[in-house]
């Protein structure tokens, strides 16, 4: 029955008063050696299907999977969120085939739309510029820049810490406990260390950069607020999201002439096809840029 141990069966029997994916989200720290953030994400996505379809991520059809992946795009999320959305009902799906509980395991239907994932969103530097407008000296704000100004990942700007950033690099815990370092502008260098001067002095190595209001390490879901309602605040139309900037920073680099090798290590992909689809975002800029100002443009001839 597949490669699930032993224990994996006796438990599942056993323990009734565990929650639906707990037993899930073991196997997948403890089988498959997933982070438990990534882990956390899985259960998160099985949890929001339910809720959005009101069916179950264990019997799943391809009629309701369908309204499940409009609704998803009807709420903005992004193109990497909806197929990690598919992943996670795939992989689970799969796990109650190794346990017994499916006897199939023939999903055809749950194709990770990839296609969606080529062009992710992106702000033009001069939306990028509006979102930094205002009071520069919140915490709010020092956020938001160093989200762009160093292209991160929301975890990692949760996971930084007082003694992370040094004279011209930051450093940077990243996916799959990966550190890497990256360099970090004078402006927002400073910018930080008058935060931590204002804010954070008498810190340990230790203590978390960024805090919310109650003095804890600040979440997620805090940074979207904050991003969110600066966004609502400069006017900018687009569904902003932190990844939004990370997207952009990558993708303004990318068209002021950075390779793309360094990019990646930028970013801290593990491969470089990851990083290729910004390219795809710099071919579409050109076509756009050439439908407007080129004499033939809006003629017949561009269509």
């Amino acid at each position: 029955m597949g490669s699930v141990p032993y224990y994996f069966y006796s438990t599942y029997a056993i323990v009734s008063s565990m929650t639906k994916f707990k037993l899930f989200q073991l196997y997948l720290v403890v089988e498959k050696g997933l982070s438990q953030l990534t882990a956390d994400a899985y259960i998160h996505d099985l949890m929001l299907y339910e809720e959005l379809t009101g069916g179950d991520c264990g019997n799943v059809d391809s009629k309701t999977f369908s309204r499940y992946l409009k609704i998803l795009r009807e709420k903005g999320y992004a193109s990497t969120s909806i197929s990690r959305a598919v992943v996670s009902l795939r992989v689970y799906r799969k796990y109650l085939f190794l346990i017994g509980e499916k006897t199939s395991n023939a999903d055809i239907f749950l194709e990770t739309p990839k296609c969606w994932s080529l062009i992710p969103e992106v702000l033009s530097e001069e939306e990028v510029s509006l979102l930094l407008e205002g009071k520069d000296d919140t915490h709010e704000h020092v956020i938001i820049e160093l989200i762009y100004a160093c292209g991160l990942r929301v975890s990692e700007v949760c996971s930084l810490n007082c003694f992370d950033m040094g004279k011209e690099t930051l450093l940077v815990k990243g996916k799959g406990g990966k550190d890497r370092i990256v360099p970090i502008a004078d402006k927002t260098r400073n910018r930080v260390t008058s935060y931590l001067l204002l804010e954070r002095r008498h810190q340990d190595k230790k203590a978390p950069l960024f805090v919310n209001s109650k003095g804890k390490r600040i979440s997620r879901q805090e940074i979207w607020s904050y991003i969110k309602a600066a966004a609502a605040r400069a006017g900018v139309k687009k569904n902003v999201s932190p990844h939004t900037l990370r997207h952009s920073y990558a993708t303004h680099m990318l068209e002021r002439g950075a390779d793309l090798r360094v990019i990646q290590e930028l970013l801290g992909h593990s491969s470089i096809t990851t990083t290729e689809r910004y390219t795809h975002i710099s071919k579409k800029k050109l076509k756009d840029s050439f439908l407007k100002f080129h004499p033939l443009g809006d003629s017949e001839y561009s269509r």
